[in-house]
């Protein structure tokens, strides 16, 4: 009985260093915008993402149409106005886990990841770098960050109409749940 259990957990062992990518289909990204004079809230519940444990990979894809607004008006002006969305349809990140040594995939807890990469914009591509959470739960892993944005780094123009109801600099909220890729 003893060298069945060690068997049957050698083998959990052996298939979970295996199962070497994560992923998600509907991760969530926001973004928040305070101005004394507007505050500006959108939700994005499609994003795509893929993290490759074994070397640190980690790839985002957001559709710009996909965020969505408490305002139809704000929504509008958002796609056709500032991120021409028919035009830069999606935003991608692709970079790695620098630390990924220090995440133990093997031991549920929270562990800090530090991310470096290239996060691509509105057609323009910048070097990008933050850090976030990676929870280790017993079906995947929950990755979180908080970071800023500047929408000027990435070629989006805000009219002087509008300049002073649109912060400076954006915050932005990742949450993305990830599951084992077969």
């Amino acid at each position: 009985m003893k060298n069945l259990l060690l068997s049957f957990g050698f083998l959990l062992m052996v298939l979970s260093l295996n199962a070497q990518k994560y992923s998600s289909k509907n991760g969530f990204v926001g973004f928040y915008s305070h101005t004394p004079i507007e505050d500006i809230k959108a939700d994005n519940n499609q994003v795509a993402s893929i993290i490759d444990i074994s070397t640190g990979d980690m790839v985002f894809q957001i559709l710009i149409k996909s965020f969505h607004f408490d305002k139809a008006l704000m929504e509008e002006h958002f796609n056709e106005n500032y991120m021409e969305s028919e035009k830069y349809p999606k935003s991608t990140f692709k970079g790695k886990i620098t630390n990924i040594s220090e995440i133990n995939f093997a031991k549920p807890g929270l562990y800090t990841a530090h991310v470096k990469g290239e996060m691509s914009m509105h057609g323009v591509a910048n070097p990008f770098e933050t850090s976030g959470f990676i929870e280790v739960i017993p079906d995947g892993l929950v990755a979180t960050s908080k970071f800023i944005v500047k929408p000027e780094d990435y070629g989006i123009k805000i009219p002087g109409l509008v300049r002073n109801k649109i912060a400076n600099e954006i915050e932005v909220s990742v949450n993305i749940k990830y599951s084992i890729t077969n």
